[in-house]
């Protein structure tokens, strides 16, 4: 009998195929997707006006961070992966679009969504966990009043609680301390922040290379608001928001960290995005 052609090239891409997950890299990585933008239909909720800023857009980006003990997913995105059609170039929810799935960006570089050890959120708002579902079999790092006013109805309107539907019965840490250190080394830690929603976090990495970075959820919106000193309208109690604000710009001080202001629709353009990373 003749040897198959195909067999060699079939045999090599499944054994590619269950080699796909990424090795575990030897210092902490920051991986940066692109999970959309927000076409923002009004800023006065920001007490800004149109033409007090560069521009009314607002990005969503999702991160991945690897760390040589596991992975950790920081927020999801605005637009479920499922709201992609076939054959289209984008996808919407609301005011935001995405033009990539998150499970195809995480492909680019080795992962499946259920090669990830932890998802964190900043908060439980729309824009923010559209792909949670597809992490549920990773261990959920969340505080108890966020849970609490996710699972609670009737539904705040700031969210959509289908697409974190699957999260009620993931595993579950629930963060109970100020500062939560992931991986137990300092270089990953999960900050409260509260004020924007009752358990808003943001997160603190120490990059070897690029130096410390705190990611920021929304604590600030657009760069323009950090520097009028605005609170939004909206926000889950006003005065939390601002001693959050205080604490985190006292600890960027303190540290030399950069603040990267998750929705800061023109800084986070200028950011590398995966497959490079931060280190």
């Amino acid at each position: 009998m003749k040897p198959d052609k195909f067999a060699g090239p079939i045999l090599a891409l499944a054994l590619a195929a269950c080699a796909s997950a990424a090795q575990p890299p030897k210092s902490l990585r920051l991986y940066v997707f692109n999970c959309g933008s927000l076409d923002i239909p009004d800023t006065t909720p920001y007490r800004l006006k149109k033409e007090d800023l560069a521009t009314t857009f607002m990005s969503a980006p999702c991160f991945l961070v690897a760390h040589p003990k596991g992975t950790m997913m920081w927020d999801t995105g605005p637009v479920p992966d499922s709201n992609f059609k076939p054959g289209a170039k984008t996808a919407t929810l609301r005011y935001a679009t995405a033009v990539k799935p998150l499970t195809a960006q995480l492909a680019e570089i080795g992962y499946k969504p259920s090669d990830i050890t932890y998802l964190a959120l900043s908060h439980f708002h729309w824009d923010h966990i559209g792909n949670s579902n597809l992490f549920a079999n990773s261990t959920w790092l969340v505080r108890q009043k966020e849970r609490d006013v996710m699972f609670t109805e009737p539904y705040s309107p700031r969210t959509e609680p289908a697409n974190y539907r699957l999260l009620r019965n993931a595993k579950t840490i629930i963060i109970k301390t100020p500062d939560y250190d992931v991986f137990g080394d300092g270089t990953v830690i999960i900050k409260s922040a509260p004020g924007h929603s009752p358990g808003h976090q943001v997160l603190f990495l120490k990059l070897a290379k690029t130096g410390p970075v705190v990611i920021s959820g929304d604590l600030y919106h657009y760069p323009e608001e950090r520097a009028r000193h605005l609170i939004p309208t909206t926000e889950f109690d006003p005065a939390q928001s601002a001693a959050s604000r205080a604490a985190i710009e006292a600890f960027l001080k303190q540290t030399g960290a950069q603040l990267w202001i998750q929705h800061d629709f023109t800084a986070n353009a200028k950011l590398k995005k995966a497959p490079q990373y931060y280190e």
